[in-house]
């Protein structure tokens, strides 16, 4: 009896411990922080647009190139002064664009097509956790887009008129434009049809290349067409870092005024009516 009595009681006095690390297992369901969802996720945007080769070209080959060859032939006036110095601002406004606008819309038009936006719908990653994920790898890719072409202008002779002031603004109107951009380009893919998206980027990309003050200064254009561009964010952006790098004076209240103006109606309008698929 007291043999059986020692057996039960080492029996229980085993499975005590189980018990208790059996607790350490309880599923405890939740969404992750929001910061850390965001973080997430814009490691997964920035390794897809890095691996996209037609992203690539639209992001870093084409600008290149373009600085590149009318760096170095006198097909299209520029003005006055080095070459390299008046196309550099207009081609890292460029850019920006490709960026954070045509490469945006198109690869986030087809994530919609696709299914993919419709799976992360059904995660806790909220609208806002997607546009700021979005952004910041938008964010990623540019700043090695900047690195690049300055080192291709200082390398084909570039010499910017630079303050810290200076280095202050450009950032600040580069962020405004990225935040601009990217509320449009997901507006478009969030509302359009993929092929349309298609379609529609890369024809304000064409327009916007054209009319945008990229390649020479608006004021070569007749009045009343240099007046209806000037509302474009190509143009603010391209005009505000030709006026910083190139005249190395602060660029006007209404560079600032007018990014701030499409960052804020079209991030308001992608917030409502984007839509997961």
């Amino acid at each position: 009896m007291s043999e059986y009595t020692s057996t039960a009681s080492a029996r229980a006095g085993a499975a005590t411990p189980v018990a208790a690390d059996a607790s350490l297992f309880t599923p405890a369901p939740g969404a992750a922080p929001m910061w850390r969802m965001v973080a997430s996720q814009t490691g997964m945007e920035l390794r897809v647009m890095l691996r996209h080769g037609e992203q690539f070209l639209l992001t870093m080959v084409i600008p290149v190139l373009l600085l590149v060859g009318f760096s170095l032939t006198s097909v299209l006036d520029v003005g006055e002064g080095a070459r390299v110095d008046a196309l550099t601002p207009g081609v890292l406004a460029l850019a920006v664009m490709s960026t954070s606008f045509t490469g945006l819309a198109i690869g986030t038009g087809f994530e919609r097509r696709y299914g993919v936006l419709k799976r992360l719908g059904a995660t806790p990653l909220s609208r806002f956790g997607l546009l700021a994920s979005k952004t910041l790898a938008v964010l990623g890719v540019q700043a090695i887009q900047a690195v690049v072409l300055c080192a291709v202008a200082l390398a084909l002779g570039w010499s910017p008129s630079v303050t810290a002031g200076g280095v202050l603004a450009a950032v600040a109107l580069v962020l405004l434009a990225t935040a601009a951009f990217s509320s449009l380009a997901l507006l478009m893919a969030g509302t359009l049809r993929a092929e349309a998206t298609l379609a529609g980027a890369n024809l304000v990309y064409v327009l916007m290349l054209g009319l945008g003050g990229v390649l020479f200064p608006t004021s070569s254009f007749p009045g009343p067409l240099e007046q209806a561009v000037s509302a474009l964010p190509i143009t603010a952006l391209s005009s505000g870092l030709r006026t910083v790098l190139a005249g190395g004076s602060p660029p006007g209240a209404g560079a600032f005024a007018v990014l701030a103006v499409w960052a804020l109606v079209c991030g308001l309008l992608a917030s409502r009516l984007f839509r997961w698929e």
